[in-house]
């Protein structure tokens, strides 16, 4: 039992019968997929409910007992486990409601856990309030479906056309219900459900809490009853009851009453509809094809006895307690027995059928007509179901046409009555009172229910019969829309009936008749008969109308001229204006019978013209009515205000047709019916106003003032004449508009009314007015200049039009603006109560106006606030807004703006009323500083901050939202309630959008529920309910778009209403995206929604219909995802960015369904992923597919084809029209174009454009839709960039952002491959749009980045392409790469010449993929080179592969591309030049068959780059400035020289270069000239703080340094034409000889300087030679001699260099470079700087190398450049230039060079061997490893191991390397000193000859012998004895030890073998040699 016993949480007395009816109702309303099925399930599920209907659960003991256990024991709920204690108060509550609804203890338990549940949805009400709501919904729910099941039925009335099998499944569930008793049921419910009886209960246990809840438990009861009562009635509108049903109901029938006013409620008019339904047998005539079979159903054909039980309950039956009801009741049987009595199958029923006229008579004599029009008509659910009216029509045509001889008796009986009448009057005696009125009341009852035609049925055409003289085709009689050639014979009847009642009328049925027809006109084509009627009726012209005999009475003649002789009467008798009398009108002229009379009349005439306009037409241009003026006559008499009001509605009615309107207007002015011209002398108001204030306020109505109103609101839609008046008055509507104001709406509310309802009435009636001249306004320069008339001589101000000055009131705190406040107030204060009072509806309608009033104004008022600006006027208007801010009269509080909010409340009773409040406030919401004042205002109240709080809710929370609903098609109701909740919500989530973008605190934040008090990041979001969290709007926004999204189709209404959907994710998005909101927002959605991932499935939405909604969709919701994924990644949630980054990049198919349900059983599943190898077949990625949801063709609009209209002018407007929208999209102001168009039609004159009108509006037409195209193309492609964008936005996150290890490299690959594929075929294609191409630009560079970073970081991790398996290189195959690279070349080529800066990206691209083939950096391990035969028979490895089969494919593309890349590269976009040349270098340097070389050349375009440098120079100059421009030109510059190099270093190159006059361009060149000062003596303060822009000396060292590699490039590749190089570059140098010597001068010891000095000097060591002058060319002697002082200053500067840095300033050199290095930097700047010293000694050797070999080849001859001392040099700070230096410094420098190779040689074996044991290296070695890439202390403590493994690996090559670097400079160095040293022995120990000391005195004499070179002065004996033992005390065993065991660890693989062996020996030999 205690299973039984748990408790369902969803209470069974709600939830599953809320879900029972979104089945039924999604099954028979909504028609949704699949929904047969679920609805048959849920029906055998709930079918007890619907057998014991309403029965609840009974009370037990034994439930009474486990509950009132559990607050100590606990109970079980269901879906939970465990039990769970329950508080005793809950328990309580349970018993009270228990007892209250005399329900089961556990089923009250469970109400009250529901209500705890869904109590955030009812803010303000406690959970035992919320259970009351739901225990009477779960009822209502049941009624509804059954209710629903019954009208799905076929039979013989309607059909709903559902599919077959759905209609079976009903009619046999229902069928069964029936059978066990349903009507009875139902008949017992509605007797004992009573709202009072149910309050008193509610009452006395304090069930009831405020108006609102008392409303919504009233409102639901009700819907019980009357669901109830119509599942009666559909069921006897589709099939009959039986015998005892029927007479069940006429038993509950027979003791119904009526209500107050003598009318049915809805329940019982439903119940006696369902019996009049059982009782017709009418649908037999309609010939159908199922007629046979509705026949046998018919039980009144088929079953005698069911007849005469029927018959003799109605006959003998006891009296009703309506009697009229019985009498209906009686004439419905005796209509159907008459019916029967004609039917072939009726002859059994003969005793029955004689009956009927008995019958008949006796319900007459219950006076049946009387109480039809009082008792059915006055019920106020008639009107509301369209099939009463039908029913109803048909008993009363029936009536006229079945039974013509009763007709023709009451028609007798009337005249008869008539004379008595008649006789009486003229006895002077009282008429007899037993006159029976039968025929007056059914002419009062058929004028009464035809005239209210909500559905538009036109239902009283049967009453006309077309006559033949009419030739309308149109309107010929149709009857069930068959035109049929002979009108049936009913409807000859009916309309012999109408004719023959107006024949001979008696006095007493001339108004029942004239209303009769008022109710037989209503409709466009019964109004044409009617008119026709009248008009025939009237006699033929001429006679004598005196008499009136020929002429019928009824007719246009005979009423239009009596009202003109009222006219001619009563106008003798006006009296003069000044008369007293006016006040007291003699009321002689018109009694109460003729105004009566002529009152219907007037009516009948509104009817026939409001519907009719040829009858507006024609009765207005009649020339002997002329109606209009006989009407504006009768005004000005003294005649009653209800005539005068009737006659105002039909010049109203009249002025419907612009045409009358015009002509109307100055007849009114003319008439003064509201006096505007005052007579001078005139002492006292005439006219309309004074009826008001003197008659109309004493009398307290107002018809007179409402007509007015009404009339006025009519004319200002038709036409606003602007002249009005001219003449007589300052022309215009002004007067008209102040009596408007100033006397109608402002004095409105302090006036007296003897009808409440009339109040609202009047302000409904001028608001509206007010509405619509605003409406139509459009603020105009015009308006704003102050412009005079001439009047009567005098100048006046003129008027502005109406709309103006409106504007003007609204916009100043005036009266008018306080009472359309105060209006609001009252209204939202009236809403409230929630109770019913009168003229609620109009109350409403005035709310609607006021707020449209403030809508328009706050919609027109920045335009009219700008030209007020412009206009320099002097009017004062302060914005509304801030208006709005201001203290209310009555509440003395700033709360105009809440009570605006607080219609929000109620918009379930008024939607309209929500939906102006919500675009009130959004208007407002655009100004900061009004938002946190109201967000202030909002939360002041906690009462009210709830209020409004859950009005913002409610209006979201609305389900019902269908986008597509036609603005236009008004004319269901429910549609447009439903549109305009629609556009409600639409304005509140703009509003939160335009708030989100604000400041805090502001709305949005208020309305979504964070903190406004607090900071907004410590908001703790949580589920509504959970810590007293309201349900606020954030989480309605959630549950919209969560609905739906558990199911397979996904969430519901990105389907139903897209453009809501896209806002609601916008939303979202901006609080993910906004820093303050973020945190909470994104901990929500993650914890307690998981909403991504659930919207993240569904993608891509697809919506062919609303494409643009979708892509935006999907924008908000990828964006949104990219920032989740970047949180996820940077907080180390692990498990949520990799299940979201599953979702978007699996292309396995996920084994279980969304749905949850597994595929197979778990032994089945266990058994196939045991077989299962690669059979799934894999699905698309879900970032593909939403790839292809974005269509890449954009269909353009064709050009415009114009015949009337200049193309280029319209073209010229179009753009004038344009406006940047909300969305920030730049649209055409389709309404302002149509405006400009038309004013433009409307200027044309004369008689041609009159008759080309149509054609030109046709064209205007045209134009008008071919831009709402352009717009919506212009919105369309914005929504697909927005979503690629997007798109590209979440694969960057994915890609960048993500840890990598959460995608394996080879997975990564493969994904990255997919997408670069899929986006070229999609770029590709024909039609793609070029707009779309940039963003694919940008993806495709960012993708092909992370290919290259990824194949690259495979390759460092794996054992790189030796292990490599055979396709290819790494994960991803070359095919997939060549693939790549063949798309990636063709979108290249398809952009063409526009583009450029597109075309950057796709260089990137290219230049990240030719990266992949680059070989890496290999470790030099010193060991001996393969032999030339072992490289060539090496197989080719991966690398060089690739890259040959990538230059096939490049080459493949010809010229073509070539042209692309160069031109870019010499034009163009800065950047876009940049990659071109870089492009270029990768190109030149992969391409070993130069072909790109030769085009380079051949095609003039490397002559164009040489030349281009001198541009170049200009802005070079600029950028030495200290405050530099832009680097721009730097860095084109830095670029254009690395190409430059990049062909030099080819042969062919270099002599191309050089042939196109390269280093002529650079000698040109004024830049290098400009050499800054040093840096470090400049003021500090200069620098770029950032350290991002390089200090001057830097930025000209950048400038310099690719110069110099250049021409050393240029000089090592040209050997043929070595010489030519050789002197051009010597050339420059000599040019630039100052900034050169400055150079080496300098003592600068940075990385720069010394970066300058290596290059230098290995430029100097090859041009500077003495040789390079003997070019063969004739030169003199003067430029001859300074050639050679210019290289012998060079020389003497090298030579200086070495001293400095192998002698004397060596130990400050290093010591300098340990201190400049930062601490910060990495280790790899003081190791290039270690190598720049060693190549700047090993460039000077080198020099001094050449320059002896070139002296001469022998030693003898040879040139001394040191001089003959072997000691040490000494510190001297600086060596002068003048000393030479000795070869103790040559000495010197051996010694170290060879200390250092033992010292890097050590360096360079750990370091391999550490490279080879990478594996076991201790973590702190991989730190101090990586330490030396990664700048900055924590930078390596970040580092995943893996990557530090990787960079450990890259930093032990780059040692490896750096060491063997060095290594050869030492070996050079070693091998050059030993080479100077011998050469300057031998010649100063074996031919030097020495002088003797006293020939010193001649310093300057030079020896020709010898001793040339560098002014060496004159060498004594005892110099060269000393050098000789210097040396050999220098040059050691222990140094030549170490020389040779040089030359064995090096020399033997890299230079020549044994050289310093025999250098040393020789040396050796010298030293012991004595000279001779």
């Amino acid at each position: 039992m205690a299973a039984q016993m748990a408790v369902n949480s969803g209470a069974s007395l709600w939830g599953p019968l809320k879900e029972l009816w979104e089945t039924v109702e999604g099954a028979i309303w909504r028609r949704q997929p699949e929904s047969v099925h679920l609805l048959d399930l849920q029906l055998k599920k709930h079918k007890p409910y619907f057998l014991s209907l309403f029965k609840n659960p009974p009370k037990s003991a034994e439930q009474r007992e486990k509950v009132r256990k559990a607050s100590t024991e606990g109970i079980s709920i269901q879906g939970q486990q465990g039990s769970r204690l329950l508080p005793e108060q809950l328990l309580t509550e349970a018993f009270i409601l228990s007892d209250l609804f005399d329900i089961g203890e556990l089923a009250a338990l469970e109400l009250l856990l529901a209500g705890e549940h869904q109590q955030p949805h009812f803010p303000g009400l406690t959970r035992g309030l919320v259970a009351v709501l739901l225990y009477w919904d779960g009822k209502r729910c049941v009624a509804n479906s059954l209710r629903s099941l019954i009208q799905s039925r076929h039979g013989k009335t309607f059909t709903l056309d559902l599919s077959a099998d759905l209609v079976s499944l009903t009619t046999r569930f229902t069928d069964e219900l029936m059978a066990q008793g349903l009507t009875k049921q139902i008949l017992n419910l509605v007797s004992d459900i009573s709202i009072t009886r149910e309050f008193e209960k509610l009452q006395k246990e304090r069930g009831l809490g405020n108006e609102k809840h008392r409303k919504e438990v009233s409102d639901l009861i009700k819907e019980c009853r009357q669901s109830l009562a119509e599942c009666l009635f559909s069921w006897t509108c589709q099939s009959p009851l039986n015998k005892d049903d029927m007479l069940a109901l006429i038993g509950h029938l027979e003791t119904v009453t009526a209500e107050a006013d003598g009318s049915l409620d809805s329940v019982n008019l439903a119940l006696v509809m369902a019996l009049l339904y059982c009782l017709d047998v009418s649908f037999l005539e309609q010939g159908t094809e199922d007629r046979d079979d509705l026949l046998q159903a018919m039980p009144l054909l088929t079953e005698k006895q069911y007849v005469s039980a029927v018959h003799s309950r109605l006959v003998e039956g006891q009296a009703w307690k309506l009697p009229g009801l019985q009498a209906v009741v009686r004439l419905a049987w005796a209509l159907s027995l008459r019916a029967l009595s004609q039917l072939p199958q009726g002859a059994g029923l003969v005793e029955f059928t004689e009956a009927d006229e008995a019958l008949a008579d006796q319900a007459l004599l219950g006076g049946v007509f009387l109480f039809l029009s009082e008792g059915i008509l006055g019920s106020e659910g008639f009107h509301q179901e369209e099939f009463y009216t039908r029913r109803l029509h048909a008993l009363i045509t029936d009536f006229l046409a079945l039974m013509p001889m009763k007709v023709k008796q009451l028609r007798n009986r009337a005249d008869e009555d008539a004379r008595l009448i008649h006789m009486a009057l003229q006895m002077g005696s009282e008429p007899p009172s037993s006159l029976r009125k039968d025929l007056e009341h059914l002419m009062i009852l058929i004028g009464e229910f035809y005239s209210k035609d909500p559905f538009g049925l036109e239902l009283a055409l049967e009453f006309w019969c077309p006559s033949e003289s009419m030739q309308h085709t149109s309107l010929t009689g149709s009857f069930l829309g068959v035109a049929l050639q002979r009108p049936p014979h009913k409807q000859v009847v009916l309309s012999k009936f109408v004719r023959q009642m107006g024949d001979l009328l008696p006095a007493n049925l001339y108004i029942p008749y004239l209303r009769m027809l008022k109710g037989l006109a209503n409709g466009p084509q019964c109004s044409h008969y009617c008119f026709s009627l009248l008009k025939t009726n009237g006699a033929p012209h001429g006679e004598n109308l005196q008499g009136g005999v020929s002429g019928s009475p009824v007719s246009w003649e005979h009423l239009f001229h009596s009202l003109m002789l009222y006219h001619e009467n009563l106008r003798r008798d006006v009296p003069n204006t000044d008369s007293t009398q006016y006040r007291h009108p003699p009321i002689r002229g018109i009694t109460q019978r003729e105004l009566d009379g002529l009152t219907a009349f007037l009516q009948l005439l509104t009817t026939i013209i409001t519907w009719s306009e040829n009858a507006r037409l024609a009765l207005c241009e009649h020339p002997q009515w002329t109606p209009v003026v006989v009407m504006l006559g009768l005004l000005q008499c003294s005649v009653q205000p209800v005539l005068k009001g009737q006659l105002l509605h039909a010049l109203a009615a009249f002025g419907k047709s612009p045409e009358i309107a015009a002509s109307l207007w100055q007849s009114l002015e003319y008439t003064q019916v509201l006096q505007t011209v005052k007579a001078p002398g005139q002492r006292q108001a005439a006219g309309i106003e004074v009826e008001l204030n003197e008659i109309e306020s004493g009398c307290e109505e107002y018809p007179l003032t409402r007509a007015f109103c009404q009339l006025i609101s009519t004319l200002v839609e038709s036409s606003l004449p602007v002249n009005l008046g001219a003449g007589l008055r300052a022309p215009g509507f002004q007067p008209y508009l102040s009596f408007l104001r100033d006397a109608v709406f402002l004095p409105f509310p302090t006036r007296a009314y003897r009808r409440p309802a009339e109040k609202w009435e009047v302000a409904e009636a001028v608001l509206e007015v007010f509405h619509k001249l605003l409406r139509d306004y459009e603020p105009q320069p015009a308006d704003f200049l102050q412009e005079t008339v001439e009047l009567q001589g005098e100048q006046v101000p003129a008027h502005k039009p109406p709309g103006h000055s409106l504007m003007f009131h609204l916009l100043n705190d005036s009266p008018t603006l306080s009472l359309c406040l105060s209006l609001l107030e009252e209204g939202v204060r009236q809403l409230d109560t929630y109770a019913p009072f009168p003229g609620k509806k109009q109350l409403e309608s005035a709310v609607l106006h006021c707020l449209s009033l403030l809508d328009l104004a706050l919609q027109k008022e920045v335009v009219f606030m700008d030209l007020l600006r412009e206009s320099q006027a002097s009017m004062l208007v302060s914005p509304l807004e801030q208006l709005l801010q201001g203290v209310s009269a009555q509440s003395r509080r700033a709360d105009h703006i809440i009570n605006i909010a607080r219609y929000l409340y109620h918009s379930s009773s008024s939607p309209e009323a929500a939906f102006l409040s919500a675009k009130i406030l959004r208007h407002i919401a655009r100004y900061p500083n009004i938002q946190s004042r109201l967000v202030g205002d909002f939360t002041h109240d906690q009462a009210v901050s709830e209020k409004l709080m859950a009005g913002f809710v409610e209006c979201l929370d609305n389900d019902e939202a269908q986008e597509g609903v036609d603005k236009t098609d008004d004319s269901d109701p429910d549609k447009r309630d439903a549109r305009i909740r629609h556009e409600t919500q639409i304005h509140i989530l703009n509003l939160l959008i335009t708030s989100l973008e604000l400041k805090g605190p502001n709305l949005a934040l208020y309305l979504l529920g964070y903190e406004v008090k607090k900071p907004v990041s410590s908001t703790n979001l949580q589920d509504p309910g959970v810590l007293g969290c309201p349900r606020s709007c954030l989480h309605a926004i959630l549950s919209l778009l969560q609905r739906g999204s558990e199911r397979r189709s996904g969430p519901i209404l990105t389907q139903q209403a897209p453009h809501l959907a896209e806002l609601c994710y916008q939303v979202i998005y901006q609080l993910c995206a906004c820093s303050d909101t973020s945190g909470p927002t994104m901990r929500y959605l993650r914890t307690s929604q998981d909403f991504l991932f659930s919207h993240l499935k569904h993608l891509p939405f697809n919506l062919p219909d609303n494409e643009i909604a979708t892509l935006n969709q999907m924008s908000w919701l990828m964006k949104t995802a990219a920032i989740e994924l970047r949180v996820t990644s940077l907080n180390r949630q692990r498990s949520h960015t990799q299940r979201l980054l599953n979702l978007l990049l699996d292309d396995q198919p996920h084994m279980q369904h969304a749905d949850g349900e597994m595929g197979m059983d778990d032994d089945s599943k266990t058994v196939s992923s045991f077989l299962h190898f690669d059979t799934v077949s894999k699905v698309r990625r879900k970032l593909l597919s939403v790839l292809d949801a974005i269509d890449f063709s954009q269909e353009v609009p064709d050009q415009l084809q114009l015949d009337f209209f200049e193309r280029t002018q319209i073209e010229q407007v179009i753009s004038n029209c344009e406006h940047v929208n909300e969305q920030g999209h730049t649209v055409c102001n389709v309404k302002l174009l149509h405006r400009v168009l038309v004013a433009e039609v409307n200027a044309l004159q004369g008689m041609a454009a009159i008759g080309q009108r149509p054609l030109l509006m046709e064209e205007v037409n045209s134009i008008l839709q071919q831009v709402v195209e352009r717009n919506r193309v212009r919105r369309s492609l914005s929504a697909k960039r927005h979503a690629l964008q997007s798109w590209r936005s979440l694969v960057e996150t994915i890609l960048t952002a993500c840890p990598a290890e959460l995608i394996p490299a080879d997975q990564r690959q493969l994904i990255i491959r997919d997408l670069l594929l899929d986006l070229h075929d999609k770029v590709l294609s024909e039609d793609a749009a070029v707009e779309l191409m940039p963003i694919v630009a940008g993806a495709v560079f960012t993708l092909t980045a992370h290919l290259s970073q990824s194949v690259l970081s495979e390759q460092q991790q794996g054992a790189g392409l030796e292990g490599g398996s055979s396709s290819g290189f790494a994960s991803i195959a070359n095919s997939a790469l060549h693939l790549i690279l063949r798309k990636l070349l063709d979108f290249i080529l398809c952009t063409g010449g526009g583009f450029q800066r597109l075309r950057a990206h796709l260089y990137g691209s290219l230049l990240y993929y030719l990266q992949i083939a680059q070989k890496p950096e290999e470790p030099d391990t010193l060991q001996t080179g393969l032999s030339m035969w072992e490289r060539l028979t090496a197989p080719e490895d991966g690398f060089s592969k690739l890259q040959r089969e990538n230059l096939a494919i490049i080459e493949s593309y010809g010229t073509a591309l070539m042209e692309v890349v160069c031109r870019d590269a010499c034009d163009g976009h800065e950047i876009g030049r940049m990659l071109a040349l870089a492009v270029l270098d990768r190109v030149l340097s992969i391409d070993r068959q130069s072909q790109w070389l030769v085009y380079l050349c051949n095609s003039g375009y490397l002559r164009v780059l040489v030349e281009s440098l001198r541009q170049d120079d200009v802005a070079l100059q600029t950028l030495l400035m200290p405050q530099p421009p832009l680097l721009k030109p730097l860095y084109i510059y830095e670029s254009k020289m690395a190409l430059l190099t990049r062909v030099a270093k080819t042969a062919q190159g270099a002599v191309e270069l050089l042939c196109c006059g390269l280093v002529a361009q650079l000698v040109e060149c004024r830049v290098f000239h400009m050499l800054p000062e040093n840096d470090s003596l400049r003021v500090f303060g200069q620098r770029d703080p950032s350290g991002f822009i390089p200090s001057p000396l830097e930025r000209y060292r950048q400038i310099l340094l690719p110069t110099l590699r250049l021409l050393q490039v240029i000089l090592t590749s040209t050997t043929t034409h070595h010489q030519q190089g050789a002197a051009q570059v010597l050339q420059w140098l000599i040019v630039h000889s100052d900034t050169i010597q400055s150079i080496l001068r300098s003592q600068d010891v940075s990385m720069g300087s010394l970066h300058e000095l290596s290059l230098l000097t290995a430029i100097i060591s090859k041009t500077a030679l003495p040789g390079a002058l003997d070019l063969g060319q004739e030169i003199n002697s003067a430029a001859l001699l300074e050639f050679q002082g210019h290289i012998g200053r060079f020389q003497r500067q090298s030579l200086s260099l070495l001293v400095r840095l192998a002698g004397t300033e060596r130990a400050r050199y290093l010591k300098q470079i340990e201190e400049s290095v930062a601490p910060g930097d990495t280790a790899e700047k003081r190791e290039e700087m270690e190598v720049a010293m060693q190549q700047i000694c090993a460039n000077v050797m080198e020099y001094c190398q050449t320059l002896l070999l070139q002296s001469s080849a022998e030693a003898q001859f040879t040139v001394c450049l040191f001089s003959p001392s072997a000691s040490e040099p000494t510190d001297i700070a600086v060596p002068s230039v003048s000393r030479v230096p000795s070869l103790g410094l040559v000495l010197l420098l051996l010694k170290n060079s060879a200390t250092d190779f033992f010292r890097y040689h050590d360096s360079h074996r750990q370091s391999l061997g550490k490279l080879q044991r990478l594996e076991q290296l201790a973590p702190e070695e991989l730190k101090e490893l990586c330490q030396g890439l990664v700048s900055g202390s924590g930078g390596v403590e970040k580092i995943p191991s893996v990557q530090r493994s990787v960079l450990a690996k890259r930093r032990l090559v780059q040692l490896v390397n750096n060491r063997a670097k060095l290594l050869a400079l030492c070996s050079y160095n070693i091998e050059t000193c030993l080479f100077v040293i011998w050469r300057h022995l031998e010649y100063y120990l074996l031919y030097c000859t020495p002088i003797d000391p006293k020939d010193s005195l001649l310093p300057g004499y030079r020896d020709a012998s010898g001793g040339g070179g560098l002014g060496l002065s004159r060498v004594s004996q005892q110099d060269l004895e000393q050098l000789q033992s210097d040396v050999a005390s220098s040059f050691t065993e222990p140094l030549q030890r170490k020389l040779l065991e040089v030359e064995g660890l090096y020399s033997k693989t890299h230079s020549r073998h044994t050289f310093i062996q025999a250098l040393t020996r020789r040396i050796r030999g010298l030293v012991r040699h004595t000279k001779s």
